[in-house]
């Protein structure tokens, strides 16, 4: 079984690439359960999508130290949730800041260091700069096809297969910059 967190702030497009997911474990198939949590989506706040792929999945929740990867679409989001990743667990982190509404506000700083805070929880990450990636494909809302085409190269999920499920989820207009996204994202870990 393999489970995995998605998480980001809203408009990031973490329930798309949920669906990217569970498409792969259909083409390949595998059973997946899927559980959205939204928190203040509208406004930026935090998303959560958990991810399960095996076989007969009984539960959707992933729970805390059983991740076996995390998808964090902004570092931040990446540091709140990392508890939920296993001891052997890769986190996946996409090089972006988006600031909560505390920091807009001046309530709050957005947090320095925060590779260095994950390191020292002995997180297992790996940085990919999908914001850029994703404006070289064609449009920064990409970001999570390419987060999606890094954990996929990492995990040996077959190019093809990932293309097919990318195929089946995003719509026709956007299938090209997508695709696009999905090869950037193979491409920044070296796989």
């Amino acid at each position: 079984m393999t489970n995995i967190l998605i998480v980001g702030v809203g408009g990031q497009g973490t329930l798309l690439a949920s669906r990217v997911l569970g498409a792969i474990a259909a083409i390949e198939g595998k059973d997946c359960k899927l559980s959205e949590v939204h928190g203040m989506s509208q406004r930026g706040g935090s998303v959560v999508t958990h991810v399960r792929i095996g076989d007969n999945i009984a539960a959707p929740l992933v729970t805390p130290g059983e991740a076996d990867f995390i998808l964090a679409f902004e570092k931040l989001e990446a540091l709140r949730w990392g508890y939920y990743l296993r001891k052997d667990g890769k986190l996946l982190v996409n090089d972006q800041e988006i600031m909560p509404m505390p920091v807009i506000t001046g309530a709050m700083a957005y947090p320095d260091g925060i590779y260095a805070k994950l390191a020292e929880e002995g997180r297992d990450t790996v940085v990919v700069d999908g914001l850029k990636l994703a404006a070289e494909a064609g449009n920064t809302k990409a970001v999570n096809v390419v987060m999606i085409g890094a954990l996929c190269a990492i995990e040996g999920v077959k190019y093809e297969v990932a293309l097919e499920a990318v195929r089946r989820s995003v719509p026709a207009k956007l299938l090209a910059v997508n695709e696009k996204a999905l090869v950037a994202g193979y491409k920044s870990v070296g796989k």
